[in-house]
């Protein structure tokens, strides 16, 4: 089974918000500025829009890890990221040095096209789940050395409807992974990493990278092919090995997500 992007999004302006500009996000960030270049040089008529969220500031235990450099230990995440692909590539994309959900500037009454999570717990995916109603959501969350990326469209129902026709709709990973969202299961040592050194001790050190490159090229096909056979992807480090999220009811169905049929 295959899954095609609305043509809408091949005709206007990506609106996408980045949730996370850390570990993931910030090698996402600097990711989606290619491939908004790519696909302007490819004849989109537009390109994309970012907005990215983080009310976090870079700390040395940062700087080799995440894409930061000394110079910017002390700043906002966010900021740091956007300002500096906004002077280098003439952008006009826009940070908000706070959480989700929270916003005071009342930019999330704007509707994303696609909401990127690049979070570390699953208090904020349960934010990006109850924050946005509408859209993409790609999930992009790895352990020490493993991790998923997933690609759903929010909402309610096993179908959707476009242009009269009923299609599947992509499973989120709220639908797929519940245990994802359930706050309860989060640890309560969340305490940042106090060197370079310790935090290698609870994450390998291309695990973010290698994460982000794999939802960084997912999108990649979705824009360049206009559809999707697979919607994620499981990916293991140590075992080097990946494997595909099919876009198939059977394949869902292992993981307890049952569909029904259209009516």
């Amino acid at each position: 089974m295959e899954h095609f992007i609305i043509p809408d999004l091949l005709q206007r302006k990506v609106r996408i918000v980045v949730v996370g500009a850390g570990g993931t996000g910030s090698h996402v960030i600097n990711g989606l500025v290619q491939l908004h270049t790519a696909l302007l040089a490819l004849g989109h008529p537009a390109g994309l829009h970012v907005t990215a969220f983080d009310d976090d500031t870079v700390s040395e235990s940062n700087v080799g890890r995440q894409a930061f450099a000394w110079s910017d230990i002390g700043a906002n995440k966010a900021s740091v990221l956007i300002n500096r692909l906004n002077q280098a590539f003439g952008l006009d994309w826009e940070a908000c040095p706070e959480r989700i959900g929270v916003s005071r500037t009342g930019r999330l009454r704007m509707r994303p096209d696609l909401v990127i999570g690049c979070v570390d717990n699953r208090l904020a995916r349960k934010a990006i789940a109850s924050t946005f109603g509408y859209g993409y959501w790609l999930d992009i969350g790895n352990n020490q050395n493993d991790g998923q990326v997933i690609l759903g469209e929010i909402g309610e129902g096993h179908y959707v409807t476009w242009h009269g026709k009923k299609r599947l709709r992509l499973p989120t990973v709220a639908d797929l992974l519940p245990e994802a969202v359930d706050e309860r299961l989060d640890q309560t040592d969340d305490q940042p990493s106090c060197s370079l050194a310790d935090a290698l001790e609870k994450q390998s050190l291309f695990i973010n990278r290698a994460m982000a490159l794999h939802a960084l090229n997912l999108l990649w096909k979705l824009f360049r092919l206009a559809r999707l056979e697979a919607h994620g992807v499981f990916v293991n480090l140590a075992t080097d090995r990946s494997s595909p999220l099919m876009i198939d009811p059977e394949a869902w169905g292992r993981f307890g997500y049952q569909v029904k049929q259209a009516a």
